[in-house]
């Protein structure tokens, strides 16, 4: 009678350590470079009252700091989502000379520093800039004025819509779009109904990614913005200004404000794009 021997089964190979360890340092990673400083924000907050708390977050100025800062980043982050995906399907669908130069020059924003992006915007966009000598004779102002901050925001936030939406172009089956085309749908039912529906998760992820980057910003709005108060002053200055009055309390209380908002924001994509996602699953 043949008799039948039994290994116990392996373990499966890993690099790394085990889930424990490696979960205990992720937490604890998380919590010195997350938690702890958004904790310690509330917590100062926390030693305010409600009427001062009310006073210093409801003023008009910041008020005004607010309209301009949120307004502007989303503004900025729908106009990458529309030419930044315009951007990417050019350099995914197409060849041509200089192709590698231009995918290289999108990161730009992301190594150059801040304050030079906004030194070099409002050298560009002043009244005797390059640019802004042009629309200064037909009556258009951006240096110095809250359009100015649009066109910062517009730069900084335009690789996050670029790097998220090409690598989705890069793996979209084209086959698809060929069937489509065989059963005479146009070019832009093609596009409507085949190519959109898989771009609109990446879009909107990079629009959040845009938005989220816009509303921090500081270095390369500070310069083109002009800083007028109830005009052109961005919320981030005003917490410098507040720090720099010693006013800790005030600062910290308008960071979780922006901090609140911009986080029911980034909820509301995320569970839009989870929606769309399921919604495309199902088809």
């Amino acid at each position: 009678m043949p008799v039948t021997i039994t290994t116990p089964r392996s373990a499966p190979f890993r690099v790394m350590p085990g889930f424990g360890l490696t979960l205990g340092f992720t937490i604890l990673y998380l919590a010195l470079i997350v938690l702890i400083p958004l904790s310690a924000v509330f917590l100062k907050t926390f030693t305010m009252t409600w009427e001062a708390f009310w006073a210093a977050v409801t003023s008009e100025r910041v008020m005004a700091s607010y309209r301009l800062t949120f307004g502007a980043s989303l503004i900025g982050a729908f106009i990458n989502v529309i030419f930044g995906g315009i951007v990417a399907w050019v350099l995914v669908r197409y060849r041509f000379p200089g192709k590698r130069f231009i995918d290289a020059l999108v990161d730009l924003p992301f190594a150059l520093p801040t304050a030079v992006a906004g030194i070099t915007l409002t050298a560009l966009y002043s009244s005797n800039g390059w640019i802004g000598q042009y629309l200064d004779k037909v009556g258009i102002k951006v240096a110095f004025t809250p359009l100015g901050v649009v066109v910062a925001l517009t730069f900084i936030g335009l690789p996050f819509v670029v790097r998220t939406v090409q690598p989705v172009l890069e793996e979209a089956e084209r086959e698809l779009e060929e069937a489509a085309a065989s059963l005479g749908a146009s070019s832009w039912q093609t596009f409507a109904r085949v190519v959109f529906p898989n771009l609109m998760p990446a879009l909107l992820t990079g629009f959040a990614l845009a938005f989220a980057r816009a509303t921090g910003e500081y270095g390369s709005v500070i310069f083109i913005a002009g800083n007028l108060p109830l005009v052109s002053e961005i919320t981030p200055l005003f917490i410098i200004t507040k720090l720099e009055q010693y006013d800790y309390t005030g600062a910290t209380a308008i960071a979780v404000v922006m901090l609140l908002v911009s986080f029911v924001l980034l909820l509301s994509i995320n569970l839009l794009q989870a929606w769309t996602r399921r919604r495309a699953g199902k088809k």
